[in-house]
């Protein structure tokens, strides 16, 4: 009897304690579920896939099968590649840049100086991501030739001096792996990084697949396809696609060494060796706080983010096809908070999302303006009119290209929501018109005035 007893009492105990568990891990799904809901109702994206990594076993949210670009999540992929050349002996770690890519120059203070492969992977190589200091390759260029088209120019920061996030740094490092293997970048990745990995459903560049969720482009509260080509010379830095299933394999790799080859065995161990204090960058990966390692994506298509911790075998993977980074990321780190037992973050607010609001209240008021326009005459309220239009158009043109380090031109047309250009092209529609009526207004009184002097003349 005591037994039976026992054992009924263990079996109930077992019973309550799965129960506990699976109501403790729905209450963790539904507040996953309820933080994407709200970054689509936020965000307007209508498509989004995420993979949660804990302890051996992933969990999906979305189509884990559909591919997203993933931006510069493929530098730890280029990273990884490079540690690997370094492990052989085909690289030099601290040789410079020059000795792969010959006649490759840089300058800083006016003097030649020496970038390392090092400094191409911690970000330390004096480059910035300014489009305007250090262009991006055209859709026609190779890799050879974009660095040609860069080299001998000013650095901004003596090499190894300082930290500055820089794509051409990884681009670079995509040359060297070509040079010293003697193997196109995509070949070398897929044979010697993806396929032994196991990623299957990881490309280099755009691949001819059906299953790629096309990118989209906020305008007017909505969002619009918006299919931008993939440039073959900026791959290495940004432009693999991925898929949730994946990414979780990915996230597999560098918290457990699960089936890794020994040939990346250390370079794996080294990039996680070296990333000891926040805020450190290493071969496509940056240490957060409590031990976070991960890194973000963003092209003016899709965003994307990744952030792992080995020790509590725990990571999480957003995969978006809208350019809302700032939301992608908090999304990211709200449910890595969540699978933790953290309090959530909450869902951050994108510059894109915000400007989208602004510029939609714009060409309404704009439209309402051009309006009030066409049929006010006083010319007092078209030159107030005018001023505060062109003051507002001439700082947008000035500021915005300091603030994004782009041309604004990039940023209308490429990077920003529909609305802006939508907004500035309405805004300057009602300056023409209040400028050509301030003109009409000017002449009719300057035909008043000449009339009523010919009928004074004609009196006397």
């Amino acid at each position: 009897m005591k037994s039976r007893y026992v054992i009924t009492v263990i079996v109930v105990s077992l019973a309550v304690m799965l129960c506990c568990i699976r109501n403790v891990r729905a209450a963790e799904t539904n507040e996953t579920e309820s933080l994407i809901q709200q970054y689509q109702q936020e965000t307007k994206c209508k498509n989004v896939s995420v993979v949660v990594y804990k302890n051996g076993e992933s969990a999906y949210y979305g189509d884990s099968g559909s591919l997203y670009q993933i931006g510069s999540m493929t530098k730890a992929f280029t990273g990884l590649a490079a540690l690997k050349l370094i492990n052989e002996g085909l690289i030099d770690e601290d040789g410079p840049v020059s000795d792969y890519i010959p006649g490759f120059e840089a300058y800083y203070d006016k003097a030649k100086a020496d970038i390392t492969v090092r400094q191409l992977l911690k970000q330390k190589s004096g480059y910035t991501n300014s489009e305007k200091d250090y262009p991006s390759a055209t859709e026609t260029m190779t890799l050879n030739e974009w660095a040609d088209s860069i080299s001998g120019r000013e650095l901004s920061s003596e090499p190894g001096t300082e930290y500055a996030y820089s794509n051409t740094n990884y681009n670079l490092l995509g040359l060297i792996i070509e040079n010293v293997t003697d193997m196109s970048y995509r070949d070398y990745m897929e044979q010697e990084i993806l396929t032994p990995l196991g990623l299957n459903d990881t490309y280099v560049g755009l691949p001819a697949d059906e299953r790629i969720v096309e990118g989209t482009r906020l305008g007017y509260r909505t969002v619009h396809d918006y299919p931008v080509a993939v440039r073959e010379a900026s791959i290495p830095a940004g432009y693999f696609y991925s898929n949730a299933s994946d990414m979780g394999r990915w996230i597999e790799i560098w918290t457990d060494d699960g089936n890794v080859p020994e040939s990346l065995k250390e370079p794996l161990a080294k990039v996680k060796a070296y990333l000891k204090e926040e805020g450190d960058y290493y071969s496509g990966w940056e240490l957060f706080a409590d031990g976070v390692t991960g890194h973000s994506g963003g092209t003016p298509n899709y965003s994307s983010r990744i952030v792992f911790d080995e020790e509590r075998q725990t990571g999480i993977c957003v995969l978006s096809n809208l350019n809302v980074a700032a939301t992608t990321d908090s999304l990211c780190n709200s449910i890595y908070d969540t699978e933790t037992g953290k309090p959530s973050r909450g869902l951050a607010g994108d510059i894109w999302t915000i400007f989208d609001i602004i510029f939609t209240c714009v060409t309404a008021a704009g439209i309402v303006l051009l309006l009030i326009a066409l049929f006010v005459s006083k010319r007092s309220l078209l030159i107030a009119f005018d001023v505060i239009l062109v003051i507002l158009m001439v700082s947008v043109f000035i500021l915005f290209p300091v603030i994004f380090g782009a041309g604004m031109k990039e940023i209308m047309f490429i990077w920003a929501p529909w609305s802006l250009t939508g907004g500035l092209m309405t805004l300057a529609a009602v300056t023409a018109v209040t400028t050509v009526k301030l003109f009409r207004v000017k002449r009719y009184g300057d035909h008043k005035k000449t009339g009523k002097r010919q009928a004074v003349d004609g009196d006397n």
